[in-house]
């Protein structure tokens, strides 16, 4: 998730835990744990490619997490001595904060590396990176609890109870839109496997669906106001990658993606993107591996690089609004569902 999610989970789950002694320290402190995991993220691992697979790697690995938190609250109970805050309270605070942002974390698509040493991305996909009805309960169990002592901290254990409720919802609603992509995928004859499901910016109401094969991946989107059940599915090549050398770098982000990848020419340069994350033409992660030379052979580069994605969409926000309210005639208004399009 987000940061100022994570910051705001880490705050209001301190506050409940600290109940009646819920103040600013603790929200703050909570706060700073909460975001401690993503610190990862100023860690240089030598290339792009390497920088996106490895976040979310060892500070977010329930094997390395908890030990940590007993560590940082011994330290504090040695330094800062407290009849309430003995070292269980602290522990029990520490862990919570720690692991609940790594578990929120599983919820989105990206992928976290939840049992690090042992290799593997886990990902439920029930929640969009950046939800405001996730987040904004909690925003407001802070402000409560800094103006009102003696309410802050069932305020926020009240909306962290809420917020969970609405990650339980994402992945019910989730569940739903599998029964019907399933069912949509024998009537088309459309391959039944590599299936991927996770929600659009903002919401768990529009959700993204992406089919792929060998050859092939179909792209869709299935709201849960349609009145009509059957989805609209694109077609587009995956393409190959075309030298016979594979780089460690592809090798890591197919792991990462489960193989959810696409190659094409752009320029004399190879773009590889991960289908996952993103909508369309608007894909989050391309990454160049290699270049053509003089001869119009491939050749690697030293190191990937981030391709300039189309990304930034967010002036099509109401095209995807209008959709997610049950408009299925937008699909094809999108020409191909590319958000460059007008409505």
């Amino acid at each position: 998730m987000d940061s100022i999610t994570q910051a705001a989970l880490g705050a209001t789950v301190a506050g409940a835990i600290a109940g009646k002694r819920c103040n600013a320290k603790v929200l703050l402190a909570g706060a700073a744990l909460g975001t401690l995991p993503d610190l990862d993220v100023m860690l240089d691992y030598g290339d792009a490619i390497s920088n996106t697979i490895k976040h979310r790697g060892f500070s977010h690995s329930l094997f390395l997490l908890p030990p940590f938190a007993l560590l940082l609250s011994w330290l504090y109970t040695r330094l800062r001595p407290d009849s309430f805050w003995s070292f269980t309270r602290v522990s029990v605070l520490t862990v919570s904060v720690l692991v609940t942002h790594t578990l929120l974390d599983a919820m989105t698509t990206y992928g976290t590396q939840l049992l690090w040493p042992i290799h593997g991305y886990f990902e439920v996909s029930n929640i969009f990176i950046i939800d405001p009805i996730y987040t904004v309960p909690l925003l407001i169990a802070i402000i409560v609890a800094l103006f009102s002592k003696s309410r802050g901290g069932r305020w926020c254990q009240a909306m962290v109870i809420l917020s969970s409720l609405y990650s339980i919802w994402g992945y019910a609603a989730q569940q739903h839109i599998i029964d019907r992509v399933e069912h949509n995928l024998q009537a088309q004859n459309l391959p039944t496997q590599n299936v991927l499901v996770t929600p659009t910016p903002f919401n768990t109401v529009l959700w993204r669906v992406v089919v792929r094969n060998k050859n092939n991946y179909w792209e869709g989107l299935a709201s849960l106001l349609d009145d009509d059940e059957s989805i609209n599915f694109v077609s587009r090549p995956l393409g190959d990658w075309p030298m016979q050398e594979k780089p460690s770098t592809l090798l890591g982000l197919k792991a990462f993606s489960h193989d959810f990848l696409n190659y094409h020419e752009e320029n004399g340069a190879l773009i590889v993107t991960d289908l996952r994350l993103g909508l369309a033409n608007h894909l989050s992660f391309q990454f160049v591996l290699a270049q053509r030379d003089k001869q119009g052979s491939w050749q690697l580069v030293d190191k990937p690089t981030r391709h300039p994605s189309g990304e930034r969409g967010l002036d099509k926000l109401n095209v995807l609004w209008e959709r997610l309210k049950g408009d299925q005639s937008i699909d094809a208004n999108l020409q191909r569902l590319d958000l460059s399009a007008t409505n």
